[in-house]
């Protein structure tokens, strides 16, 4: 109940400051000095922010701040929109390719990419960098014991045992379209025995738990490691590419030497298995995202030499 309350209380927070603009973090927008950066509310999310943040502080003469308490896609969009931030750091392919632009899913990867890209110059006068190197796609997770029983590896092996198996999702790929579980059970040839909506936050634990026995979750979360789970290998690619990268308003990228040098040296810099072990910093050692992205960068000298 406390978990619910909290969605509740952030998502609250988010439309607030979409439509008063008046919280701190958000009136910087006419600080010329201050560049304002969209994280999120996941920690994937926040040390992204942070890492932007990190980077431009590092080669520009620009002060910044990270506004982490944008809690979707939408909203984040609405920020950039609205002139209240001009860098969007956490932004991913396939999530902006059907929602903000309402386009259909793209399973193929460059076509995504170059098709979002495309879009934000031409819509919205802004630039989608390269990929930092991962993508947070969606991935079917078990404990090893339920692995080795059913001799799990790929998501096709679940063929044969799908109809024992109760899953636990993410409450909106349910009904998402395309890439949905009504997809899903076409592409794939079966379902579950039963499926149960979730808080994506919630599923890890859950299956930790025993008390589901297959969830969906996200690639590159923290706690895959954290409880030894088990990734199923989307081997029919149903999945669509989400590509992670930034997103910077041209205006700003054009008036701020040293900016676009900045955001490129994060091109390719992080791959899924260095994402999940920054995630796993924040959400399983407790470290913040802003410490973790700090020591990141400090590790890699700022990609100086990039």
């Amino acid at each position: 109940m406390k978990k619910r309350l909290l969605t509740f209380l952030i998502f609250l927070s988010s439309v607030t400051i979409l439509s008063a603009c008046s919280l701190p973090g958000l009136s910087t927008s006419s600080d010329e000095d201050t560049i304002a950066i969209t994280g999120g509310i996941t920690s994937e999310a926040q040390i992204l922010g942070s890492l932007t943040a990190g980077m431009v502080e590092h080669y520009t003469d620009k002060k910044t701040t990270v506004i982490n308490n944008l809690a979707t896609t939408t909203i984040n969009n609405q920020a950039m929109l609205n002139g209240d931030a001009s860098i969007s750091a956490a932004r991913y392919t396939g999530t902006d390719l059907t929602t903000t632009l309402g386009l259909p899913p793209e399973k193929d990867p460059k076509i995504a990419f170059d098709t979002v890209k495309k879009e934000f110059k031409t819509r919205y006068q802004q630039t989608w960098f390269n990929s930092y190197g991962f993508e947070n796609t969606y991935v079917f997770l078990v404990r090893k014991d339920t692995a080795e029983k059913y001799n799990l590896k790929k998501v096709s092996d679940l063929k044969e045992v799908a109809d024992q198996l109760v899953a636990g999702v993410d409450t909106a790929w349910i009904t998402r379209k395309g890439d949905g579980y009504d997809g899903f059970k076409k592409t794939y040839g079966f379902a579950f025995e039963s499926i149960l909506p979730m808080q994506i936050g919630l599923v890890y634990d859950a299956v930790d738990a025993g008390k589901m026995d297959i969830v969906l979750g996200y690639s590159t979360d923290g706690r895959i490691a954290s409880y030894d789970l088990v990734m199923l290998e989307d081997d029919l690619s149903f999945f669509p590419p989400y590509d992670a990268a930034a997103i910077v308003d041209d205006k700003l990228l054009k008036d701020t030497p040293g900016l676009e040098e900045a955001m490129k040296k994060l091109e390719g810099t992080i791959d899924t298995k260095k994402m999940q072990e920054l995630n796993y910093e924040a959400d399983n050692n407790l470290v913040e995202p802003s410490v973790v992205a700090k020591r990141f960068l400090e590790e890699n000298n700022y990609f100086e030499g990039k």
